[in-house]
């Protein structure tokens, strides 16, 4: 018994004395100086291989068990950061949660709505607030774009800027980022689109991006809107109803709400709303420019993420007792 304790002793002194050398060792840096970035929202383990990766460790489990351990696992700054000599994983570790980063960054999500955007860009610290009190129009205003109406104009993306940077080449980047995506995308559209203006193809990747639960239905569920649009039918989707309903809307969408008309309410206005209903990605604009050629009318989701196609009401009411009731 007595050589067995002696012998977890001794490993336990080993682990010590190696824990204590690889936290005071400085890393052996690819090159000087280094730069790298983290991607906003990484796991510990993601952001262990990024640092790997760009060559800022070798170790990547060893120094997310550094980090683990240390009870820091929520506090790494996303953000590009420089190391101009060598550090050790303790010193790195330090630097990376008190956020020393070169360039910080704010990410814009897919199908968030521009109210969200400025909200993000507010509560980020490393950010100069220059746009707090302005209206959406004197935002516009300032960064030089000509539509009257925000929303859908941002491209989804994570932007990294200086510290301290003021919120408005921010909003300017991001806008005339979708702006090149846009024109983009279509000027290579399918050819004989019911879609008049690369603002209603803006309007309708809005949408998609609002109704696609997974990515494998994206080019699926544009299809089901163009042909809607082909046919002069309603586009019946619930996010544009909940977009219009604004602050009313408490999480649950009732019929009265599918009645109540407003400028947004696709159960009771034909064709395109407004305006844009989000913030579409790359891919809502290139599954509506592009959708998939099929002849669905109709989807209704499975309740896995994904959607059953229907291309008559007979078999989407078969589709709905199957999958919703």
């Amino acid at each position: 018994m007595t050589r067995i304790l002696t012998l977890i002793f001794l490993i336990g002194l080993l682990l010590a004395g190696y824990i204590g050398y690889y936290l005071l060792q400085p890393l052996p840096l690819a090159s000087t100086p280094l730069e790298f970035s983290l991607r906003p929202g990484s796991s510990v383990k993601s952001t262990a291989k990024q640092l790997q990766q760009a060559g800022v460790i070798e170790q990547a489990e060893m120094f997310a068990w550094l980090v683990r351990l240390s009870g820091k696992s929520g506090k790494i700054k996303a953000g590009k950061y420089t190391l101009t000599h060598a550090v050790t994983p303790s010193q790195l570790l330090d630097m990376l949660t008190k956020g020393e980063v070169t360039q910080a960054a704010v990410s814009v999500i897919e199908g968030w709505t521009f109210k969200q955007f400025r909200t993000a860009l507010n509560d980020n610290v490393n950010i100069a607030h220059d746009t707090l009190n302005l209206t959406d129009a004197e935002i516009l205003q300032r960064i030089g774009a000509t539509e009257t109406q925000a929303e859908g104009l941002f491209f989804p993306d994570t932007y990294y800027f200086s510290a301290g940077s003021s919120d408005l080449p921010i909003l300017k980047r991001a806008y005339q980022t979708m702006q090149q995506r846009l024109q983009e995308a279509w000027l290579n559209r399918t050819p004989d689109l019911p879609l008049q203006t690369p603002y209603q193809a803006l309007i309708l990747a809005s949408i998609v991006e609002k109704e696609t639960g997974t990515a494998s239905d994206r080019d699926k569920v544009a299809a089901v809107f163009v042909n809607r649009l082909r046919k002069g039918m309603l586009l019946q989707t619930d996010p544009t109803v909940i977009y219009g309903m604004g602050e009313k809307f408490d999480g649950n969408i009732r019929k009265r709400d599918l009645l109540t008309d407003t400028l947004y309410n696709t159960y009771t206005r034909a064709g395109l709303t407004p305006t844009p209903i989000s913030l579409p990605g790359l891919a809502s604009l290139q599954s509506t420019l592009h959708p998939a050629q099929i002849d669905a009318l109709y989807f209704v989701a499975r309740g896995d993420g994904s959607s059953e196609f229907s291309s008559n009401l007979t078999a989407h009411n078969h589709a709905v007792n199957k999958y919703q009731k």
